[in-house]
Protein backbone atom coordinates (compact mmCIF):
# COMPACT_ATOMS: atom_id res chain seq x y z
CA UNK A 1 0.00 0.00 0.00
CA UNK A 2 1.41 3.47 -1.04
CA UNK A 3 2.31 5.38 1.84
CA UNK A 4 0.33 8.49 0.94
CA UNK A 5 -3.03 6.58 0.06
CA UNK A 6 -2.69 5.24 3.70
CA UNK A 7 -2.04 8.65 5.65
CA UNK A 8 -5.45 9.16 3.29
CA UNK A 9 -7.18 6.52 4.72
CA UNK A 10 -6.00 7.44 8.63
CA UNK A 11 -7.49 10.74 8.53
CA UNK A 12 -10.69 9.48 7.21
CA UNK A 13 -10.82 6.70 9.44
CA UNK A 14 -9.15 8.86 12.81
CA UNK A 15 -12.41 11.19 11.56
CA UNK A 16 -14.57 8.54 11.38
CA UNK A 17 -13.86 7.15 14.93
CA UNK A 18 -14.33 10.71 16.15
CA UNK A 19 -17.96 11.28 14.96
CA UNK A 20 -18.29 7.93 16.17
CA UNK A 21 -17.22 8.75 19.53
CA UNK A 22 -19.00 12.43 19.68
CA UNK A 23 -21.98 10.44 18.96
CA UNK A 24 -22.23 7.93 21.66
CA UNK A 25 -21.36 10.57 24.13
CA UNK A 26 -24.14 12.65 22.86
CA UNK A 27 -26.48 9.84 23.44
CA UNK A 28 -25.25 8.93 26.92
CA UNK A 29 -25.54 12.47 27.81
CA UNK A 30 -28.86 13.08 26.80
CA UNK A 31 -29.76 9.46 28.46
CA UNK A 32 -28.19 11.13 31.72
CA UNK A 33 -29.79 14.40 31.14
CA UNK A 34 -26.65 15.73 31.40
CA UNK A 35 -26.26 19.21 29.95
CA UNK A 36 -23.20 20.11 31.75
CA UNK A 37 -21.56 16.99 30.27
CA UNK A 38 -22.79 18.44 26.91
CA UNK A 39 -21.10 21.81 26.88
CA UNK A 40 -17.86 20.41 28.05
CA UNK A 41 -17.84 18.07 25.46
CA UNK A 42 -18.93 20.20 22.97
CA UNK A 43 -15.97 23.17 24.62
CA UNK A 44 -13.14 20.08 24.46
CA UNK A 45 -13.92 18.88 20.66
CA UNK A 46 -13.18 22.95 19.84
CA UNK A 47 -10.18 23.05 21.73
CA UNK A 48 -9.38 20.02 19.95
CA UNK A 49 -10.12 20.92 16.75
CA UNK A 50 -8.30 24.16 17.23
CA UNK A 51 -5.39 22.46 18.23
CA UNK A 52 -5.26 19.75 15.54
CA UNK A 53 -5.40 22.78 12.48
CA UNK A 54 -2.70 24.41 14.61
CA UNK A 55 -0.73 20.93 15.05
CA UNK A 56 -1.15 20.07 11.04
CA UNK A 57 -1.01 23.80 9.82
CA UNK A 58 2.47 23.35 7.81
CA UNK A 59 2.50 21.51 4.84
CA UNK A 60 5.61 19.36 5.65
CA UNK A 61 6.50 16.18 7.31
CA UNK A 62 6.69 15.53 10.56
CA UNK A 63 9.24 14.75 12.70
CA UNK A 64 7.99 11.05 12.62
CA UNK A 65 7.32 10.36 9.61
CA UNK A 66 10.53 11.97 8.43
CA UNK A 67 12.65 9.54 10.48
CA UNK A 68 10.49 6.69 8.91
CA UNK A 69 11.14 7.90 5.32
CA UNK A 70 14.85 8.79 6.01
CA UNK A 71 14.61 4.78 7.54
CA UNK A 72 12.88 3.24 4.56
CA UNK A 73 14.11 -0.29 2.81
CA UNK A 74 15.27 0.61 -0.26
CA UNK A 75 14.26 -2.36 -3.42
CA UNK A 76 13.34 -1.99 -6.96
CA UNK A 77 10.73 -4.64 -7.06
CA UNK A 78 7.50 -3.15 -6.25
CA UNK A 79 5.84 -4.88 -2.89
CA UNK A 80 2.82 -7.04 -2.53
CA UNK A 81 -0.15 -4.27 -2.23
CA UNK A 82 -2.10 -5.79 0.61
CA UNK A 83 -3.74 -2.53 2.04
CA UNK A 84 -6.55 -4.17 3.88
CA UNK A 85 -4.05 -6.30 6.09
CA UNK A 86 -2.13 -3.42 6.51
CA UNK A 87 -4.78 -1.53 7.70
CA UNK A 88 -5.74 -3.71 10.14
CA UNK A 89 -1.95 -4.39 11.38
CA UNK A 90 -1.23 -0.82 11.63
CA UNK A 91 -4.54 0.66 13.24
CA UNK A 92 -5.91 -2.06 15.17
CA UNK A 93 -4.99 0.35 17.74
CA UNK A 94 -7.60 2.59 16.80
CA UNK A 95 -10.40 0.70 16.62
CA UNK A 96 -9.70 -0.93 19.95
CA UNK A 97 -9.69 2.37 21.55
CA UNK A 98 -12.90 3.34 19.47
CA UNK A 99 -14.84 -0.08 20.69
CA UNK A 100 -13.16 0.39 24.06
CA UNK A 101 -14.39 3.91 24.77
CA UNK A 102 -17.50 3.72 22.94
CA UNK A 103 -18.37 0.81 24.76
CA UNK A 104 -18.85 2.42 28.02
CA UNK A 105 -20.50 5.62 26.78
CA UNK A 106 -24.29 4.95 28.47
CA UNK A 107 -22.54 4.31 31.94
CA UNK A 108 -19.83 7.06 31.67
CA UNK A 109 -20.60 9.18 28.62
CA UNK A 110 -17.44 11.25 29.66
CA UNK A 111 -15.23 8.81 28.75
CA UNK A 112 -16.06 8.89 24.50
CA UNK A 113 -16.35 12.73 24.93
CA UNK A 114 -12.82 12.94 26.16
CA UNK A 115 -11.58 9.93 23.89
CA UNK A 116 -13.63 11.62 21.00
CA UNK A 117 -11.08 14.88 21.34
CA UNK A 118 -7.96 13.30 21.12
CA UNK A 119 -9.22 11.89 17.65
CA UNK A 120 -10.13 15.06 16.42
CA UNK A 121 -6.89 16.22 16.76
CA UNK A 122 -5.02 13.03 15.60
CA UNK A 123 -7.13 13.61 12.32
CA UNK A 124 -6.75 17.27 11.87
CA UNK A 125 -3.07 17.39 12.26
CA UNK A 126 -2.15 15.16 10.20
CA UNK A 127 -4.73 16.09 6.97
CA UNK A 128 -1.93 17.57 4.79
CA UNK A 129 0.74 14.27 5.80
CA UNK A 130 -0.15 12.74 2.67
CA UNK A 131 0.19 15.77 0.24
CA UNK A 132 4.25 16.18 2.10
CA UNK A 133 4.85 12.76 1.54
CA UNK A 134 3.93 12.78 -2.06
CA UNK A 135 5.72 16.33 -3.04
CA UNK A 136 8.71 14.55 -1.60
CA UNK A 137 8.28 11.62 -3.93
CA UNK A 138 7.95 13.58 -6.94
CA UNK A 139 11.10 15.88 -5.71
CA UNK A 140 13.29 12.34 -5.51
CA UNK A 141 11.63 10.55 -7.89
CA UNK A 142 10.81 7.40 -5.73
CA UNK A 143 7.31 5.87 -3.96
CA UNK A 144 6.83 4.76 -0.62
CA UNK A 145 5.16 1.88 0.17
CA UNK A 146 4.07 1.06 3.87
CA UNK A 147 5.83 -2.61 4.60
CA UNK A 148 3.59 -5.77 5.65
CA UNK A 149 5.32 -6.51 9.58
CA UNK A 150 4.00 -7.66 12.39
CA UNK A 151 1.02 -5.74 14.23
CA UNK A 152 3.32 -5.02 16.98
CA UNK A 153 6.26 -3.62 15.53
CA UNK A 154 7.05 -0.26 14.49
CA UNK A 155 5.43 0.93 10.75
CA UNK A 156 8.30 0.51 8.50
CA UNK A 157 8.26 1.68 4.68
CA UNK A 158 9.70 0.53 1.47
CA UNK A 159 11.49 3.12 -0.87
CA UNK A 160 10.90 1.74 -4.71
CA UNK A 161 12.01 3.96 -8.10
CA UNK A 162 9.37 6.44 -9.28
CA UNK A 163 8.88 9.47 -11.27
CA UNK A 164 10.59 12.65 -10.64
CA UNK A 165 8.37 15.76 -10.94
CA UNK A 166 9.77 18.07 -13.80
CA UNK A 167 6.90 20.64 -13.67
CA UNK A 168 9.28 24.41 -13.45
CA UNK A 169 9.22 25.78 -10.26
CA UNK A 170 7.89 29.92 -11.02
CA UNK A 171 8.10 32.64 -8.07
CA UNK A 172 10.67 33.66 -6.05
CA UNK A 173 12.22 30.01 -5.02
CA UNK A 174 12.31 29.32 -9.47
CA UNK A 175 16.31 29.45 -10.58
CA UNK A 176 16.82 31.12 -13.69
CA UNK A 177 17.00 27.61 -15.57
CA UNK A 178 13.20 27.32 -14.08
CA UNK A 179 12.45 30.70 -15.42
CA UNK A 180 13.75 29.80 -18.93
CA UNK A 181 12.46 26.89 -19.00
CA UNK A 182 8.56 28.26 -18.14
CA UNK A 183 9.19 31.45 -20.81
CA UNK A 184 9.33 28.21 -23.12
CA UNK A 185 7.03 26.10 -22.18
CA UNK A 186 4.14 29.18 -22.19
CA UNK A 187 5.22 31.19 -24.88
CA UNK A 188 2.99 30.68 -27.59
CA UNK A 189 4.82 29.33 -31.01
CA UNK A 190 6.16 31.65 -33.77
CA UNK A 191 3.81 32.26 -37.17
CA UNK A 192 5.50 30.45 -39.62
CA UNK A 193 6.08 33.67 -42.25
CA UNK A 194 7.02 31.42 -45.13
CA UNK A 195 3.60 29.98 -45.50
CA UNK A 196 1.61 33.69 -44.96
CA UNK A 197 1.79 36.42 -47.37
CA UNK A 198 -0.58 38.59 -44.78
CA UNK A 199 0.81 40.02 -41.89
Amino acid sequence: MRFPDFLRTCVLLFAGAATALAAVAIAGASAKDDRVLLYFALGWWGIAAVGGLWLGRRAEVTQGIGRALAGARTQSALPELEPGAILFNRLWALALFTVGSGAVAFLIPQIPAIAAGYVIAAALAWRKQSAAVEAIEGRDGVRFYVEHTSPFKPTTLIRTPGFRRVEPVTGGNASADDRVRATRAYSPPARDRSTHAGP
